[in-house]
């Protein structure tokens, strides 16, 4: 075990011990245990997610990780605040030090990948404690001095357990006793129960034009019950403004099953095994490469922008530079206070709000699409780097695996490879950002980015679902 990477993890050795750790199932679980431990983890999610912090003065005003919610499945005013901020960090950071060779780790080497694994727990636990911290102390739970001690030392600890289950649960999910990962169950929860409140919400809402009801199917019939004038009910009810509408809730269902479609577009180069004589077999490559990564990536970093120009505008509003990042203002139809960009970079990055800010402004419709379709394929490239599927990557691992390509050189694995795989994460990147794009001109429920985040993990699941499903009928002979 050559390399001073080594020694670097080395360091996480003695904090082992003490971080809470699921074991590795030591049978094969059944595919219904398998979920029941999914459901009973999303079940506790979902307690934890409406659970609100006991000791908070308040929860309201601006709500500055508002753009962020989406991705880290995370809920204001209760423990699950954090949602998967420390998991989701952690990860891309450890991810981002291996595949850069900051940290070498040989994965073929157990001692390493349980040393890794646990680095990545240990900065998860780490973040953790530094977010609570730092929530309390920025205020987003009242004045620091009116909190108290005992109530800031309290929140701080709700949040840092709740941290811990959230650890917990994906890694349980992740060591064979449950489906897919903690990540991807949780943020597709979180995005299609935001669809769905926004469909069927009971909450009304007084707009100026009366009460309305929030969700769009219950508007739809209570305004061709209560109205007259069916016509006008009906054209309200597709089209009303600052409210989701039918529209919204048709062209969600449209994206749906678009990402669906696009899904199966796959590239299979045929393999075979040099070791076993006639064992044939194959390697996918999906126009979908990166999966859901360009887009994590992108949302994580516009939401940052986000957050930076929104300190920046409270303090500085009238500093040149800052309103060059940045404008904001208090959005009318917000009963929270919630800022919106009106103007500077962060308002070019952000989608136009319907199809006649888009005519109204077609710069910003413009720039929006460059600035999307380039960054999902820039960061598409990046991660096949960074993630070890690269090229050359699953090259090694092919022959590592003693498999061949029928016709081809071992030699020129790599190059024969080389013709699709970066193509594939490129076009795959644009084609994400695309339709992320085309859902937020649309004005789908749950944004652009949500919508492709919660099809890409639904289909994922549907997958593993059929797999374990595959391989249980299999195992008992049918």
């Amino acid at each position: 075990m050559a390399g001073g990477g080594f020694r670097v993890l080395h360091l996480v050795r003695p904090f082992l011990s003490v971080l809470p750790e699921v074991q590795t199932a030591d049978r094969k679980v059944p595919f219904r245990e398998k979920v029941l431990y999914t459901v009973v983890s999303l079940f506790i999610f979902l307690v934890c997610s409406q659970l609100p912090l006991y000791g908070i003065h308040s929860s309201s005003g601006s709500d500055p990780f508002y753009w962020m919610r989406v991705i880290l499945a995370s809920n204001r005013g209760t423990v699950m605040e954090l949602g998967i901020t420390p998991i989701v960090t952690s990860g891309l950071v450890m991810q981002l030090l291996a595949g850069s060779k900051i940290i070498e780790v040989d994965n073929s080497v157990k001692e390493d990948r349980a040393l890794l694994n646990g680095a990545q727990k240990l900065l998860g636990v780490m973040i953790t404690i530094g977010e609570a911290v730092a929530y309390v102390l920025s205020g987003m739970y009242g004045d620091v001095r009116n909190l108290g001690a005992g109530n800031a030392i309290l929140i701080i600890v709700q949040l840092f357990f709740a941290g811990i289950i959230v650890i917990c649960l994906d890694e349980l999910l992740q060591k064979g006793y449950g489906l897919g990962s903690g990540i991807s169950l949780f943020i597709a929860t979180n995005i299609c129960e935001n669809i769905i409140w926004k469909a069927f919400s009971p909450t009304t809402i007084n707009s100026g034009r009366g009460a309305e009801f929030e969700g769009a199917v219950i508007a739809l019939f209570h305004l061709l019950i209560t109205r007259t004038d069916k016509v006008r009910a009906l054209r309200e009810a597709f089209y009303r403004t600052n409210l989701p509408n039918v529209t919204n809730l048709l062209a969600t269902v449209l994206v749906f099953l678009i990402v669906i479609y696009f899904q199966g577009f796959r590239v299979v180069l045929p393999v075979r095994s040099r070791s076993a004589r006639g064992q044939q077999g194959s390697y996918p490559i999906k126009l979908f490469y990166t999966s859901n990564m360009p887009i994590i990536l992108q949302s994580a970093l516009v939401s940052n922008l986000y957050f930076i120009s929104q300190l920046l505008h409270k303090r500085y509003s009238a500093n040149f530079l800052v309103q060059l990042l940045g404008k904001w203002k208090e959005s009318e139809y917000s009963q929270s206070g919630q800022l919106i960009p009106v103007g500077g970079l962060v308002y070019y990055i952000t989608p136009p709000s319907s199809l006649g800010d888009i005519a109204a402004n077609p710069f910003h419709a413009l720039f929006y699409l460059t600035f999307m379709l380039t960054a999902c394929a820039l960061f598409s490239k990046t991660w096949i780097e960074v993630s070890g599927s690269s090229a050359r990557d699953v090259a090694k691992q092919l022959k590592e695996q003693q498999m061949v390509m029928p016709g081809h050189r071992e030699s020129n694995l790599q190059k024969e490879l080389n013709r699709y795989i970066p193509t594939a994460a490129a076009f795959g990147g644009m084609c994400i950002g695309a339709l992320t794009v085309v859902a937020d001109f649309m004005g789908a429920i749950g944004s652009g980015t949500g919508i492709l985040l919660a099809v890409t993990i639904i289909y994922q699941y549907f997958e593993t679902f059929d797999k374990e499903r595959a391989s249980e009928l299999g195992f008992f002979g049918f």
